[in-house]
C-alpha cells in the first residue's frame, strides 16, 4: 500500500468484515492524513460525488462543492467505501481525476494537477487569488483516494454489485487483496482487544470460524460471512463481560440461525458438533414473582418469560455500547419489545419507518421550499444523533440495501455527510474548528427492526448486507405457555379451552410455514386480534372469528384445504353447523330384578371357613434403573371438528408392526401402553409420547420419579423346578400353556398380585418391602378380583364356585400370617336363605369394581333410598349387576341385575379389534370398566354383540367400525352404543378418547356450540333455487358460446346453470358438470329426483364416452388411466404443496425500480433546485430497469432428477416399498413442474449398473399429459440401475434416500456432507425436502 500510494490511488478488495476499513484508517494515521469518508450507494449520481445545488438566502441557486472536491483541494485522504455498489456510469466521472488529477465541475470550476497549475501560473504571470477568481484551483499533491470493495461474484447473475469489476474500473486503481486473518493473527487481535475473554472459548470460536472459511461447501462458506473478524470481536467483548454464556449461543445469535434455511442450519449444527461446541442444557423454567424492577435508578430484568429473557439478552449488548438489530417474522412483537425495553430504561426515542421508496436523502434530511428557498428539516436520525436519543428504525428490510448501507459509516466511525453539506462527526473533539459539523451524542443508539428476508414478506436482506455491524437478536413467536399467558391478559373472559385450542392450532400453522407447506407464518398478532374480538363480542363463535384471519387464504383452494384440516385437527369447528350433533341413540335399559343372594357361613350349612397359610421370602430387586426415554411426536386429532359426538379426540400410537400390545393403563391425564417385542412402555401425556425400552426377560415394574421413568427388575418367586420347555409359539392361546395373570387394582399402594390359571397359590409382590408373600389355596383358580385391599373374590376353575378371601392389611405382621377363605353360596330368590339353589349354573364375573357406588348413585340405580356397602359386577348375562352389602357385611347380600335378552357371544367372528378368527377360546381380558362417579358401566363389544337393528333405521347401513362402546347408565336407566372408528392402519391400536357422562356431554356440547356461534349466512357461492317447469329429453354437450355469456335455464348452451340436458352446473339431465365461471342457479332436489331413469342412464353413458374419447386423444387405455391415477392420487396433496412452494420461491428479477430524470411522475426530492432553474426532467417513476450492458442473460433454473432404476429397487420393493415411492416421487416432480417451464428446465435420468445417464425425460421434451407421464413411470425403462453423484462446484447435488434396509439410510446420511442428503420414508416429506433445496441453493442467486 505504501508503494502504491507513491504512484496512484489504490483499492482494498476483500470479503465483508475482514478489516478493510481498519487497515485504511491505520494507513492514514501512519501517514498523518485526515480522512474524508464517503459512503457510496447505488442511487448516487455524479452530482452527489462532485457538486450539489443549493439556494442562497435571496433565492438564487448556487453550487456547493462535495467533500471529494474539498479533499482534493486540501490534500486529504478520501475513503470511497463501497465502489462495488455504485453505478459504473457514476464512477466514470472520476476517471479524469484519477488518471490526470484534473476535473471540470458543473459551475465551470476546473481542478488542475499541481505541476500544471504551477506551469499555468508562471505562464500567465497570475497570482493564486487571480486564478481562483477565474475558478481554477490546484489539486493538492498529497490527495489520494483509497477505495474499499467486496470481491466480484464469479459466475454471478445480474444482481447489482455481482459483476462490478470491468476493464474500465481495472485501470483506475492499484488493487490490493485483503484476505481474512489467519488463526494466529485473529487470536492475537482478540487477545489484545479483549484481554479478559476466556481463551478456551476463543479457541473454540476460531476453530469453527476457520473451519467454515476453509471448506469448499458454499453453504458453509455463506455461514462464514456472518462470523467476520468484526463479529468475532463483538462476541469476545460480550464473553469477556459475561463469561458464563456459551459459545454456541453466541454463534447462533451471530448467524441468526433461527431464520436460516434448513440446509444451512443443519450444516451449522454439524460444524458446531465437529468443533465440540455443544448447546447448553437449558435449565428448567422457575417461576419467579419478579419479572423486572427499578430500584435506586437501576433496572433489573428477570427471566420468567420468553420476552423477558430476550430483553435481558438485549440489555447486555446495550450496556456494551452495541447498536441492536431485532429480526423476526411479522407480528411477533418486535415493536412491543422495543417500546417496553426503552420504557424500562427510561430512554427517549426517535421513530423512523422505512419503505421501498426510502432514499438516502429522505433517510437523513427532508427538503422543502419556503419563499423560494430550499430548507432542510432534520430527520429523526439527525435529531437522535444530536440529542442522544435511541433511534428506532422500523421495517428496515423494506428499504433497498443500497440505501440503508449508509448507516455503516455512522455505526463504524460515527461519521455521515448530510445532503445540505453538514457532517455528523463522532464527538465534540472532532467538531472543534470545523464549521457545519454535528457532534454525535455519546448516548446515541440505534435499534433496528426487520422482518426475516424472503417470502412472504418480500423484503431485502438487511441482515446479509449490514448484519455484522449490529448485535443481532432473533425474535420468535412466544412459546405455547407464554403465549397462553399473554392471551389471558388480552381476553380474561375468554374460556381457557378456547385459548389453548388457538395456541395449539397456530403453533402447528407456524410449523407448517417453516416446512413450506403454507406460505404465511401466522404470528401472535393474528391470535391476539382473535382473542380481543372474542373478549369484545363473546356471543360470536370462534369458528366465525377465525375467518377474519383466514378468509384471504380461502381463495386458494389448496391452501384452504390445508388450513381447514389444521383447524379441525385442533378442534376449531370451522364450517360446522350448530345442528350437526350426532350422539349415539339411547335405548331403554331393562328393569332391574332381584336375582338372588350371596351368603357366607349361614346357619344350617356346615362351616366352610378355610385357613390358607402364607409364606414370605425376600427378593432381590435390582435398581432403580434409569431407562433411556425417547420422545416421539404424535398427532392428536380433535374429533368434533364438523359434528359433535361422544368421541373427543384420537391419535395413533407410534408402534411398529412387530410390537405386541400387552396392557393399557391410565393415571390422571396419562395413558400407559406396555408392549413386548421389544419390551417397551409408551406414555401418552398432554404434550408427547415418551417411550422406554428395556431388555428385561423376567419381570419389570415401572414407576415415575421426578419426571423420569425408573425401572425395577426382579424374579417373580424362587423356584427350583427346571424351566418349562418352550412351546412353538408363546403367543398362541393353547390349553396346555400356563399363563400368569396380574391384578393391579392397588398398584398405587405398591403391591401387585399374580396368580396362575388353574393354579393353587397367590403371589403378592410388595415392591417397597422387597418381599413376595405366597398364599397357598385349597382350590384351583380361574380368576381373582380384588374387591377391597383386604378382601378378594376368588372363582374356582372347575365349578365356577365363588370364595371370599380375607387377609390381614399388613402381610408382614408376625401374628397375622393366616388368610381365611369363606365359601359364597349363591341362592335364588325362590329358595330363601340357607337353601341350595337347583341347577348350580353360577355365572362367571368378567369384572368386579374395587370401590363402591356412592349412596346417591346406588339409590338412583335401585330406585329406593339405600345406604349400604356394594360392588358392581359385570358378567355376560346382564348389563350390570349390583351386590348390596358385599363384601363388608357377612349377612346375605342382595343381588340386583339388569338382565340381557341373550348373553354376550364373547366376540366370535372375524372382527379385527377382537381378533376373533385369530384366537381360540375366550379373550385374554374383558374390556369392561365401571365408572362409579358417573354411575355407568362401559364395555367394548364387537359389532356382533350390538343390536344394530335397534340403533340404525332399516334403510341405513351401519358404519364399518372396530368396535362399539356399550355405555350402561344406571341413573338414567339408558344404554347406548358408541361406535369406535377403525384405525387408519392395519394395527388396531389407535387411542381414542370419548366422553360418556351426561353432565360432561352437556357441558362439552354447550362449549362446542359457543365455538361455532350463530350462522352468519355468508355464502361461499351464491346459489339460487328455482323451479324450471321443463322436462328433460336426452343428454348432450350443448353449443359453446364464444362470448361466454351466462345462460340460465334452457337446453341449448354448454356451461349454463339451472338448465336441462346440457353440460353445466345446477341443472338436471346433463351428461357431466361444466363450470364456465358464472353465478350458479340450482334446480330443486325434487326436480333432480324426478328425472327418468333412462335419461340418467343415458347421461352416465355419455359421460363415460366423453372420458374414453379424452383417453383416446392421448392414446391412453382405461387401464393406463387407472394405473396412472394410482400414483397420482397418492401424491396429489404433495403436488399442491410443491406448487405453492414454487410460487413462493420466485426470483425477484422483475422488481420494479425507480427510473429517474423523467418528464412525468413523482417529484424527485434531489431535483427540487433543478426545478427552480427550469429543468423539466425532475421526476421519477416506477418501471422495469433495463439490464446493463454485459449483464448475463436470465435463464431458467436447471434441475436434474437422478433416480435409482437398478434391479434392487424391484427386488426390495416388497420390503420397504422403495420402487412405489420412487415412482410416486417422479410423478410428483413431473406434475408439480407442469406449466413452470419458464422457471425450471428439468430432465430425469436413471442410474444403474449398466450406466449412470439412462435418459428418461429430456429437458426439451417434458411430458405434457398423463399418457406421456405414465410412459416415464412404466417399469420398462426401470430395468437398469447404477450410482453416480457429481461433485462439481457449479452443480448443487443432493441425495434423497426413499428406501432402507434397517438403519442403512441413516448411517449413510451421517457420512455425507451436512445438508446434502435426506431420508424420506414417506412421499409426503419430499415437497418439504425440495423446498429446502430450492431456498438454500437453487434460488439463492435469483
Amino acid at each position: 500500500m505504501m508503494q502504491s500510494h507513491l504512484v496512484k490511488d489504490l483499492c482494498l478488495m476483500g470479503p465483508k468484515g475482514c478489516g478493510k476499513s481498519v487497515i485504511a484508517r491505520e494507513f492514514a494515521e501512519m501517514l498523518g492524513y485526515t480522512i474524508e469518508p464517503i459512503m457510496l450507494y447505488q442511487d448516487m449520481t455524479a452530482r452527489d460525488l462532485l457538486q450539489q445545488r443549493f439556494t442562497l438566502p435571496n433565492g438564487d441557486t448556487a453550487w456547493r462543492p462535495s467533500p471529494l472536491v474539498s479533499a482534493a483541494r486540501e490534500g486529504r485522504l478520501v475513503l470511497l467505501d463501497g465502489i462495488h455498489r455504485v453505478n459504473l456510469g457514476t464512477l466514470a466521472v472520476l476517471a479524469r481525476l484519477i488518471h490526470d488529477r484534473e476535473l471540470s465541475l458543473y459551475d465551470g470550476t476546473r481542478l488542475l494537477r499541481s505541476d500544471r497549475y504551477q506551469a499555468l501560473k508562471e505562464e500567465l504571470q497570475l497570482s493564486d487569488q487571480e486564478l481562483q477568481e477565474r475558478s481554477i484551483f490546484p489539486v493538492h499533491p498529497s490527495f489520494r483516494m483509497v477505495a474499499l470493495a467486496e470481491p466480484p461474484v464469479v459466475g454471478g447473475g445480474s444482481a447489482p454489485g455481482q459483476q462490478w469489476l470491468g476493464p474500465e474500473l481495472l485501470t483506475m486503481f492499484l488493487f490490493h487483496s485483503v484476505r481474512p486473518l489467519g488463526h494466529a493473527e485473529e487470536t492475537a487481535i482478540i487477545r489484545a482487544m479483549t484481554p479478559n475473554v476466556p481463551m478456551d472459548a476463543v479457541e473454540q470460536l476460531l476453530h469453527l470460524t476457520h473451519r467454515l472459511r476453509e471448506t469448499s461447501d458454499p453453504t458453509a462458506q455463506s455461514l462464514a460471512s456472518s462470523l467476520s473478524t468484526r463479529q468475532l470481536l463483538r462476541i469476545c467483548r460480550r464473553l469477556s463481560e459475561y463469561p458464563e454464556e456459551s459459545v454456541s449461543h453466541a454463534v447462533h445469535k451471530a448467524c441468526l440461525s433461527r431464520f436460516l434455511p434448513s440446509l444451512a442450519r443443519s450444516a451449522l449444527q454439524k460444524n458446531l458438533s465437529s468443533c465440540s461446541i455443544q448447546d447448553p442444557v437449558e435449565p428448567e423454567p422457575q417461576e419467579r414473582d419478579l419479572s423486572c424492577q427499578v430500584q435506586d435508578g437501576v433496572l433489573r430484568i428477570g427471566k420468567n418469560t420468553q420476552h423477558m429473557m430476550l430483553m435481558e439478552d438485549i440489555l447486555k449488548d446495550f450496556l456494551l455500547g452495541e447498536h441492536l438489530l431485532l429480526v423476526g417474522n411479522q407480528g411477533v412483537g418486535k415493536n412491543k419489545i422495543a417500546d417496553r425495553f426503552l420504557h424500562l430504561l427510561n430512554r427517549p426515542r426517535e421513530y423512523l419507518q422505512l419503505h421501498r421508496d426510502t432514499t438516502v436523502q429522505t433517510l437523513t434530511l427532508q427538503p422543502s421550499v419556503r419563499d423560494g428557498i430550499i430548507v432542510y428539516e432534520d430527520s429523526p436520525l439527525v435529531k437522535a444523533v444530536k440529542l442522544g436519543h435511541v433511534l428506532v428504525i422500523d421495517e428496515a428490510d423494506k428499504a433497498p440495501t443500497n440505501v440503508t448501507c449508509i448507516l455503516k459509516t455512522l455505526v463504524e466511525s460515527g461519521e455521515m455527510i448530510l445532503a445540505d453539506g453538514r457532517r455528523i462527526v463522532s464527538g465534540p473533539l472532532e467538531a472543534e474548528g470545523r464549521p457545519g459539523t454535528i457532534p454525535m451524542h455519546p448516548d446515541f443508539r440505534m435499534l433496528v427492526l426487520a422482518n426475516r428476508p424472503g417470502f412472504p414478506f418480500l423484503g431485502n436482506d438487511f441482515f446479509g448486507a449490514l448484519g455484522d455491524i449490529f448485535s443481532c437478536h432473533a425474535v420468535d413467536n412466544p412459546q405455547p405457555q407464554a403465549e397462553l399467558g399473554m392471551l389471558k391478559r388480552y381476553g380474561p373472559d375468554v374460556p381457557d379451552a378456547l385459548l389453548e385450542r388457538l395456541v395449539s392450532a397456530f403453533g402447528e400453522l407456524r410449523n407448517m410455514a417453516d416446512q413450506g407447506t403454507i406460505t404465511y407464518p401466522y404470528s401472535t398478532r393474528e391470535v391476539v386480534n382473535i382473542v380481543r374480538h372474542l373478549q369484545k363480542f363473546p356471543e360470536e363463535g370462534l369458528a366465525n372469528v377465525v375467518r377474519n384471519v383466514f378468509d384471504f387464504d380461502s381463495y386458494n383452494k389448496d391452501t384452504r384445504e390445508i388450513l381447514i384440516a389444521a383447524l379441525h385437527k385442533h378442534g376449531i369447528p370451522i364450517g360446522a353447523k350448530p345442528s350437526s350433533v350426532h350422539l349415539a341413540k339411547e335405548l331403554a335399559l331393562p328393569e332391574h330384578r332381584m336375582t338372588g343372594y350371596w351368603s357366607m357361613n349361614q346357619p344350617g350349612n356346615p362351616p366352610r371357613k378355610l385357613l390358607c397359610p402364607t409364606e414370605s421370602h425376600r427378593i432381590d430387586i435390582k435398581g432403580p434403573v434409569f431407562l433411556r426415554v425417547q420422545g416421539y411426536p404424535i398427532e392428536r386429532h380433535e374429533s368434533r371438528a364438523m359434528s359433535f359426538t361422544e368421541e373427543q379426540a384420537h391419535w395413533q400410537i407410534p408402534i411398529s408392526e412387530v410390537n405386541i400390545i400387552c396392557d393399557v393403563a391410565t393415571a390422571k391425564d396419562a395413558i400407559y401402553v406396555a408392549t413386548c417385542n421389544p419390551l417397551r412402555l409408551d406414555t401418552r401425556s398432554t404434550t408427547r409420547w415418551s417411550c422406554t425400552r428395556s431388555r428385561v426377560t423376567r419381570f419389570c415394574t415401572w414407576t415415575w420419579s421426578q419426571g423420569r421413568c425408573v425401572g425395577s427388575c426382579c424374579p417373580l418367586r424362587r423356584s427350583r423346578r427346571p424351566p418349562p420347555r418352550r412351546s412353538s409359539g408363546w403367543w398362541n392361546n393353547k390349553e396346555s400353556q400356563e399363563s400368569y395373570r396380574l391384578c393391579r387394582e392397588f398398584s398405587h399402594k405398591n403391591w401387585l398380585l399374580f396368580y396362575k390359571e388353574r393354579g393353587t397359590q397367590l403371589d403378592v409382590l410388595d415392591v417397597l418391602e422387597g418381599q413376595v408373600h405366597t398364599i397357598s389355596l385349597p382350590i384351583s383358580l380361574q380368576s381373582v378380583f380384588l374387591v377391597a385391599e383386604d378382601r378378594w373374590l376368588l372363582v374356582e376353575s372347575e365349578t365356577n364356585k365363588k370364595y371370599l378371601l380375607t387377609k390381614p392389611m399388613h402381610m408382614g405382621a408376625e401374628d397375622s400370617g393366616i388368610c381365611q377363605l369363606h365359601a359364597i353360596s349363591e341362592d335364588a330368590v325362590s329358595t330363601g336363605f340357607g337353601m341350595s339353589s337347583a341347577g348350580g349354573g353360577a355365572s362367571v364375573p368378567q369384572g368386579v369394581s374395587s370401590e363402591q357406588l356412592s349412596s346417591e348413585n346406588l339409590s338412583a340405580a335401585l330406585g329406593q333410598k339405600i345406604v349400604s356397602p356394594n360392588r358392581v359386577v359385570s358378567d355376560p348375562d346382564s348389563f350390570a349387576t349390583l351386590v348390596v352389602g358385599f363384601p363388608d357385611l357377612m349377612s346375605p347380600n342382595e343381588v340386583y341385575s339388569f338382565l340381557r335378552k341373550a348373553p354376550l357371544c364373547g366376540g366370535k367372528g372375524s372382527d379385527v379389534f377382537f381378533g376373533g378368527k385369530h384366537r381360540a377360546g375366550p379373550p385374554k381380558r374383558v374390556n369392561c370398566v365401571s365408572l362409579l362417579g358417573a354411575n355407568q358401566v362401559v364395555r367394548a363389544l364387537p359389532p356382533g354383540d350390538v343390536p344394530l337393528a335397534d340403533i340404525y333405521p332399516k334403510d341405513v347401513t351401519p358404519p364399518m367400525t372396530a368396535a362399539y362402546l356399550e355405555v350402561t347408565d344406571l341413573s338414567s336407566k339408558k344404554v347406548k352404543y358408541i361406535p369406535v372408528p377403525r384405525s387408519a392402519s392395519v394395527s388396531p391400536y389407535t387411542n381414542w378418547l370419548s366422553k360418556t357422562g351426561l353432565d360432561s356431554l352437556q357441558r362439552s356440547l354447550l362449549e362446542w356450540r359457543n365455538m361455532i356461534g350463530a350462522e352468519d349466512g355468508r355464502p361461499v357461492q351464491i346459489t339460487i333455487e328455482q323451479e324450471s317447469g321443463q322436462d328433460v329429453s336426452a343428454p348432450k354437450h350443448g353449443k359453446m358460446d364464444p362470448t361466454n355469456a351466462p345462460h340460465v335455464g334452457g337446453n341449448q348452451w354448454a356451461g349454463g346453470t339451472g338448465g336441462r340436458d346440457t353440460a353445466g352446473l345446477g341443472g338436471k339431465g346433463g351428461p357431466y358438470r361444466l363450470d364456465a365461471g358464472h353465478q350458479v342457479t340450482q334446480v330443486t332436489q325434487a326436480e333432480k329426483d324426478a328425472v327418468p331413469e333412462e335419461v340418467k342412464r343415458a347421461a352416465r353413458e355419455m359421460a363415460e364416452k366423453a372420458f374414453k374419447e379424452r383417453l383416446k386423444e392421448i392414446q391412453m387405455t382405461e387401464y393406463d388411466a387407472s394405473t396412472y391415477e394410482r400414483f397420482s392420487k397418492a401424491v396429489r396433496r404433495q403436488v399442491q404443496s410443491l406448487r405453492i412452494i414454487l410460487d413462493s420461491l420466485q426470483a425477484k428479477g422483475k422488481e420494479r425500480q425507480w427510473l429517474k430524470n423523467q418528464a412525468l411522475g413523482e417529484l424527485d426530492d434531489a431535483k427540487i433546485i433543478d426545478g427552480l432553474t427550469g429543468e423539466k426532467a425532475i421526476y421519477k417513476r416506477r418501471g422495469e430497469q433495463e439490464p446493463e450492458l454485459g449483464t448475463p442473460q436470465q435463464k431458467p433454473k436447471r434441475l436434474r432428477l437422478l433416480v435409482d432404476v437398478s434391479g434392487s429397487m424391484y427386488r426390495f420393493n416388497g420390503v420397504d416399498g422403495r420402487l412405489e415411492r420412487s415412482m410416486e416421487a417422479v410423478c410428483l416432480v413431473m406434475e408439480a413442474l407442469e406449466n413452470y417451464e419458464h422457471k425450471f428446465k428439468y430432465d430425469i435420468v436413471g442410474h444403474s449398473g449398466d450406466g449412470f445417464d439412462i435418459e428418461l425425460v429430456r429437458s426439451d421434451k417434458v411430458p405434457k399429459n398423463n399418457k406421456e407421464r405414465l410412459k416415464v413411470l412404466k417399469p420398462g425403462p426401470l430395468a437398469r440401475g447404477g450410482r453416480a453423484l457429481t461433485a462439481s462446484p457449479q452443480v448443487h447435488a443432493f441425495a434423497i434416500f426413499i428406501g432402507s434396509l434397517g438403519d442403512q439410510a441413516d448411517r449413510l446420511q451421517k457420512t455425507l456432507p451436512a445438508g446434502r442428503s435426506f431420508v424420506a420414508m414417506d412421499t409426503k416429506h419430499i415437497p418439504q425436502i425440495l423446498q429446502q433445496i430450492f431456498t438454500s441453493t437453487m434460488l439463492s442467486s435469483a
